[in-house]
């Protein structure tokens, strides 16, 4: 898998897309766009599959152009005031197999100018899934202690995401993991350099990134009710 996918082009792509965000401009530099981001990030997911599996054969590398691994550039214009047309980042999200049937936590790579990161486990899920979540956490303070506090975790991720202001209902301000039950993501994410995204060893140190996580995730799985 050592190969360099994304380079300084993907990037120089995306700042001038940002400078030109509309449908002519786009139209003109289609092929740059499919040349520099669109079969990179294929290649990228195809290539995964295989080291995904090996953390976890419940996560989906998926190279489709429909409902795939790779987000569509294309904005939904409809309900916001920000009516540029694309969007001037690459998402590449590796879904759990239940994602589309029920909340589940998936990995997740941000590719833009100035702000690259990876995540994983759940964006604000609904309330109760979240509540499955905090009660796991509660039964379960030991297990929950081992999958956000290793070194292996923190010396990479943090915990991210916004909060309740008041402890959940059910739960003392007292509580020994109060912070992370007010959660309302339930999120670890690191920040990612350009110069390490267009490094051919990247592939490689985005698997061991994900592997750091294989105790938070499976801990997340549990808690919702899917399989690691």
């Amino acid at each position: 898998m050592t190969q360099r996918y994304f380079t300084k082009a993907t990037y120089d792509f995306l700042t001038d897309l940002k400078e030109n965000n509309n449908r002519n401009w786009f139209k003109a530099n289609k092929d740059r766009y499919d040349a520099v981001i669109k079969e990179p990030a294929l290649d990228f997911i195809e290539d995964f599959a295989k080291p995904l599996a090996k953390i976890s054969k419940h996560f989906v590398a998926d190279p489709s152009l429909q409902g795939g691994s790779l987000f569509r550039i294309y904005r939904d214009t409809r309900f916001g005031k920000d009516k540029t047309p694309y969007k001037t980042n690459t998402g590449l999200h590796f879904r759990h197999f239940m994602a589309k049937d029920a909340h589940a936590p998936g990995f997740y790579l941000h590719i833009q100018p100035g702000e690259n990161f990876m995540g994983m486990g759940l964006w604000r899920p609904e309330t109760k899934v979240a509540y499955q979540i905090r009660e796991h956490i509660d039964e379960n303070q030991s297990e929950w202690k081992k999958a956000t506090r290793s070194k292996r975790l923190t010396d990479v991720f943090s915990l991210q995401g916004d909060s309740l202001t008041r402890p959940p209902r059910g739960y003392d301000e007292d509580h020994p993991y109060i912070d992370d039950l007010k959660r309302k993501d339930f999120m670890a994410g690191t920040n990612l350099t350009q110069k390490s995204i267009i490094s051919k060893d990247f592939p490689e140190m985005f698997a061991d990134y994900c592997n750091r996580g294989v105790p938070y995730m499976r801990f997340l799985c549990k808690a919702v009710g899917v399989p690691f």
